[in-house]
């Protein structure tokens, strides 16, 4: 997905600031909305938490324990004036969670740090944070703790722990000749939605609100990394810089080819419409948008694709000297995608722009 183009400058925050409260006070709000029933040392999903009031949290892990940690920033990949400061907080918790899921661990807890301007409203400072707990708690997670420190434009940062179950680790570069490859949901939702509000038409925004949601806060069932790593997936990972870029790096990890078929990539049912109004093209927003988060794999066999995974293509020996990624069995612009001239079709890229 581009980055988010800069908005209007905010308005003078009402109320009180985080400057005027100061971090001690802020922390106390914020460990009051994160403390799990019955205070500190109380077991929260199967992990012991010494409460997020402390120097540090204090988990019991009965085995192998993934961790992962995504950073969002203001202007780059949010805008206060296009999602709320929940709807950014439980995003941020999607984002960095997705990552543990797609190791094929069960999502058990998140660190959080915040990094604000002083004159950032504590309002919006105790919204992300109580988007952070809710969509932890969504996912059968807890708040950890945290950090919270001043800086010149709001800064979050996620860090998500996951349980391995006795499950072994699903890398991104197992994926084996003859796999087939899936995904676990629709595609393109969120570029859909962010070229919406982009748009700037509030009766795109009405007509379709549920392409909004996708963007504001992506909505995977996470809990498929856990079901794809019990059927014996030899490769996953969580399309977060647009399927193109997903595929480019299984391949490049994985010392293969693949090969995708663009119609068979599920897409939600009002994509079309939506890229119609907006003269838009919908292919481009499932192949390189990216931030919708569902879980692609590759598996064995047919069989083994869990129910309600969608299979897109599969898995190929790499010829001497060739590697990359194969759409609609022809070559984009004459060449694999993998090191494509620029303008072709690609997606997220952290230092562009």
């Amino acid at each position: 997905m581009e980055p988010i183009a800069p908005g209007p400058a905010p308005a003078p925050p009402p109320g009180r600031t985080v400057g005027e409260v100061g971090e001690r006070g802020v922390l106390t709000e914020l460990t009051r909305a994160a403390d799990p029933p019955g205070g500190t040392g109380t077991p929260v999903s199967g992990i012991t938490v010494v409460g997020t009031g402390d120097d540090a949290a204090v988990f019991r892990s009965p085995g192998h324990t993934a961790i992962s940690t995504d950073t969002l920033v203001e202007g780059r990949h949010f805008r206060l004036d296009l999602s709320s400061p929940w709807q950014i907080g439980a995003r941020a918790v999607v984002q960095a969670t997705a990552d543990v899921a797609a190791m094929g661990a069960r999502i058990t807890g998140v660190v959080v740090s915040i990094a604000v301007p002083a004159s950032t409203a504590v309002e919006a400072v105790t919204g992300i944070n109580r988007g952070i707990v809710d969509a932890a708690a969504d996912l059968g997670a807890v708040l950890l703790g945290g950090d919270l420190v001043a800086a010149d434009q709001i800064v979050i940062t996620v860090t998500a722990l996951g349980a391995m179950d006795g499950y072994r680790p699903v890398p991104i570069g197992g994926a084996r000749p003859g796999d087939v490859l899936a995904v676990s949901g629709p595609l393109g939702g969120s570029a859909a939605g962010l070229a919406i509000l982009l748009s700037g038409r509030r009766d795109l925004g009405d007509d379709f609100a549920e392409l909004v949601a996708a963007f504001r806060i992506p909505g995977p069932d996470l809990g498929q990394g856990v079901i794809a790593a019990a059927a014996g997936a030899h490769a996953m990972t969580d399309v977060s810089d647009g399927l193109i870029e997903e595929l480019i790096t299984m391949a490049d990890r994985s010392g293969v080819r693949v090969a995708v078929d663009t119609d068979a990539v599920p897409r939600p049912a009002a994509l079309g419409a939506a890229a119609a109004a907006l003269g838009s093209d919908a292919t481009d927003w499932v192949l390189a948008g990216g931030e919708d988060h569902q879980l692609l794999a590759a598996f064995g066999r047919a069989d083994q694709v869990p129910s309600g995974w969608t299979v897109i293509g599969d898995v190929r020996a790499q010829p001497p000297g060739a590697a990359g990624v194969l759409i609609d069995e022809v070559l984009i612009d004459g060449v694999l995608i993998d090191g494509a001239p620029a303008g072709a079709v690609r997606g997220w890229q952290s230092f562009d722009g």
